[in-house]
């Protein structure tokens, strides 16, 4: 039996419950949300669905003490407005979902709940800390989706240029979900070629690559003032490699010893959260943006 919980049904959560469904990811799904009447409509929407789906979820609404039992947890709670002004920051949000995360961490302490917390709520790094210290999961088992949207961004971007499917694009964003983070351009290959050689052989500027990753996201946000289906289709994945075992390489938040830090790095994920860590093999410079973005978040979350 298969039990996902979503915390927050806004439009990146509703987002991720949506796909659970459909995807039939789970059998059991718990839905929490403050606007009871929101969560509650939801839930019954989903429920007019499974008569033209080929399977069935089992609904439960803003049932905290069935948290005991649930695998994984995603944490989509957040207050979006806070983004909207000119030149944004993610750690906006910090202030007003630190008091909201506290109080749900407590929450499913008191449950009992042992699984997997999967973290969207930004900032996505010190929201992963706020969260291992609420709850008193083990660091392993609190995971935040970090840049693993942005290297998919990645992804898509470098397709664009290069003529492919995004799928053959390898490579990472790496550091803070947010202002500091940054291609690692080592690790990028496209169909299995070192993307600083084929961009030379087909004159394409990287630097414009990097900048089509970079605005993407801000393309979605003002277009609709909020950005749903990647994240929650990152989330969606993360949830499918714990209740999978898949052991799946993804570049997530996961709490690195020796930057003190959440920050997004590739680890394999399994039933127990972050099963290992990796090395990659960075260059010199690549390093010294890694240690700034820890920097940046350590020193972001100490201000706010």
């Amino acid at each position: 039996m298969r039990k996902v919980a979503v915390i927050g049904m806004g439009n990146v959560g509703a987002a991720v419950a949506h796909q659970l469904v459909v995807g039939g990811y789970a059998d059991e799904l718990y839905l929490y949300d403050k606007n009871e009447a929101k969560v509650k409509a939801d839930a019954l929407d989903f429920e007019d669905s499974m008569d033209n789906l080929p399977f069935n979820v089992n609904i439960t609404v803003n049932d905290y003490d069935a948290l005991k039992d649930v695998e994984v947890i995603v944490s989509a709670m957040g207050n979006i407005r806070l983004l909207d002004v000119p030149n944004p920051d993610r750690f906006a949000e910090l202030k007003h979902n630190r008091v909201q995360v506290e109080e749900v961490g407590a929450k499913i302490k008191a449950s009992g709940f042992h699984g997997v917390l999967v973290d969207i709520t930004n900032p996505c790094d010190a929201i992963c800390q706020i969260y291992k210290e609420t709850t008193g999961l083990p660091y392993e088992k609190v995971i935040g989706t970090g840049t693993l949207l942005d290297s998919a961004r990645l992804h898509r971007a470098v397709g664009k240029f290069f003529g492919v499917h995004p799928k053959a694009v390898k490579g990472y964003s790496l550091g803070e979900h947010g202002d500091s983070q940054f291609v690692a351009w080592s690790t990028v290959k496209v169909l299995e070629q070192p993307i600083a050689e084929l961009a030379k052989e087909k004159n394409i500027d990287l630097n414009a690559v990097d900048e089509e990753t970079r605005q993407g996201g801000f393309t979605v946000f003002y277009g609709k003032k909020y950005t749903n289906y990647g994240i929650a289709a990152a989330a969606v994945r993360l949830v499918h490699a714990v209740l999978s075992d898949s052991k799946e390489q993804m570049p997530v938040s996961n709490y690195r010893e020796e930057y003190h830090s959440y920050l997004s790095y590739p680890a394999i994920v399994g039933r127990e959260g972050i099963v290992k860590q990796c090395k990659l093999d960075l260059t010199e410079e690549e390093l010294q943006k890694l240690q700034h973005s820890a920097d940046t978040i350590l020193s972001k979350a100490q201000a706010k």
